[in-house]
């Protein structure tokens, strides 16, 4: 850590306070995706009919250069994406959330990459939705071991820790071939909602605490893997928090481009980050991050604590309460193995479930703060640009809306009614509702590009007046005089 003080202001602090002092953070946000969707990188592994079944959704794929290829079995792909940050020298394996046919891929991959820990971001159920297959045998279950025959790999239940925000699980993975055995460390964050960012980020600092303790972090041992349900959200924020971290510990806060970090990311898998509060969020744990983290101790307990004074200056809107405490419909036991967590045929973007829940937002009572209690209320934004064939496909994961998603255009098409006379006579008429969306849609998106303009002079390309911007100047206003004598 550098001798700056904890009242020294950086560039990222200032970038974020000017940034949330205008409500740009969905502005730079979009700016960050069109700048990363910029690139000619492939997912031909991905698109190949006999892994297609293997992804959770068929708008997050691995990159080829840098998926993880396993090294046995009858197949050597799997949705997930080695993401190395070279000035911080982490190294991070990126997942999807297993799926039940996918879960023995998935320690296999433990296994060969030699890695230390899990961090699990999301809970099993969200939204009574099925977000990850029970991978792990749990303290509850008869015989707690659980056998992978595609793999001949074993995983036991050998102890767990609770922590007010995440549970650590210690498993023991062994090769059943050569009787060789390892301990594996589980973080399970519970409480950060899909989509969403956690209640402070305090609580996220002292679970980032715990996992570097551990050693899970550190270079002598394989990368550790991290996931949520698609990999790319809530897995994306952890990395560029600690990443970043790690960076300024090393060269002090103002040597860290956090928009750059995070590009340089998203060159080795998708999307990154899906939200603009992720983004914010990522901003602040940044920040409070380079402040608290040297006070932080590890109690003989293994309970963390940690000094907050510091952390209203940073967060200084975030009054309300988090939406991460879940609804009674959600506290479903993470633990239950489901059945019905068969990988589909053909498996649901991603991006529908962020659209729904930007409708389920849009339809809800006005509020002043979105529901994370930080910013502006949410508003639709653009879903990440694809790069996988999206057919619309049946699947009894995703709940049904009112109207079908056009990822093309990014807005909502209602469906007309069967019963209708016009779906009846095939007759097309024009919605008025619609074309009025439409209008708005467009002035929108030129706001908010002349907006993104102005973020960009104030914040990245100050204007200066030049010497010859004052002689061309003076030379005009001479030339006005010699007219007007003359007249």
């Amino acid at each position: 850590m550098t001798s700056e003080t904890p009242d020294a202001v950086g560039n990222v602090e200032t970038e974020y306070l000017e940034i949330n002092s205008k409500g740009a953070w969905p502005i730079l946000f979009q700016h960050i995706r069109n700048e990363s969707a910029n690139n000619d990188y492939t997912c031909n592994e991905s698109k190949k009919p006999e892994n297609r079944h293997l992804n959770r959704y068929r708008d997050v794929a691995p990159y080829d250069h840098s998926r993880i290829v396993l090294k046995k079995g009858s197949s050597d792909y799997i949705n997930a994406n080695l993401v190395s940050v070279e000035g911080a020298n982490r190294r991070y394996i990126l997942s999807q959330g297993p799926l039940s046919n996918t879960a023995g891929h998935f320690w296999q991959m433990v296994w060969e990459q030699e890695t230390q820990a899990i961090l699990m971001l999301n809970k099993v159920i969200e939204n009574k939705q099925i977000k990850c297959h029970q991978y792990w045998p749990t303290e509850d279950q008869t015989n707690q071991l659980m056998i992978f025959r595609d793999v001949n790999l074993e995983v036991e239940y050998v102890s767990k820790k609770n922590s007010t925000d995440y549970t650590t699980r210690t498993l023991r993975l062994t090769d059943m071939d050569t009787k060789e055995s390892r301990e594996i460390l589980h973080f399970h964050y519970t409480t950060w909602p899909d989509f969403g960012v956690p209640q402070s980020p305090t609580s996220f600092l002292r679970f980032l605490v715990d996992v570097r303790s551990s050693g899970a972090l550190d270079q002598n041992v394989g990368p550790p893997i991290v996931h949520c349900s698609a990999g790319i959200g809530r897995s994306g924020t952890f990395c560029l928090v600690d990443s970043c971290l790690v960076m300024i510990e090393k060269n002090g806060l103002n040597s860290v481009n956090v928009r750059d970090v995070l590009l340089e990311m998203r060159c080795s898998r998708m999307g990154l980050i899906q939200t603009p509060d992720q983004l914010r969020f990522s901003y602040a744990a940044i920040i409070e991050g380079h402040r608290e983290l040297p006070t932080i101790t590890v109690n003989g307990d293994n309970n963390l604590e940690i000094n907050e004074n510091h952390y209203d200056v940073v967060n200084n809107t975030n009054n309300s309460s988090s939406s991460s405490s879940l609804s009674s419909e959600d506290e479903e036991d993470e633990d239950d193995d489901d059945d019905g967590d068969e990988a589909p045929p053909l498996p649901p973007p991603r991006g529908d479930s962020l659209t729904r829940r930007m409708l389920s937002n849009s339809t809800s009572s006005p509020v002043t703060e979105n529901e994370n209690g930080i910013g502006p209320p949410n508003k639709p934004l653009p879903m990440e640009p694809p790069t996988l064939n999206r057919n619309n496909h049946n699947d009894n994961n995703i709940e049904s809306v009112n109207g079908t998603i056009d990822n093309s255009k990014n807005s909502l098409t209602t469906t007309s009614s069967p019963s209708s006379p016009d779906s009846q006579n095939g007759i097309r008429r024009r919605n008025p509702e619609k074309l009025k969306k439409q209008v708005q849609d467009i002035k929108r998106k030129l706001k908010e590009a002349e907006d993104w303009q102005e973020l960009k002079r104030s914040l990245f390309k100050p204007v200066t007046i030049g010497i010859g911007t004052m002689i061309i100047g003076g030379g005009v206003i001479a030339l006005c005089s010699y007219l007007y004598l003359r007249g």
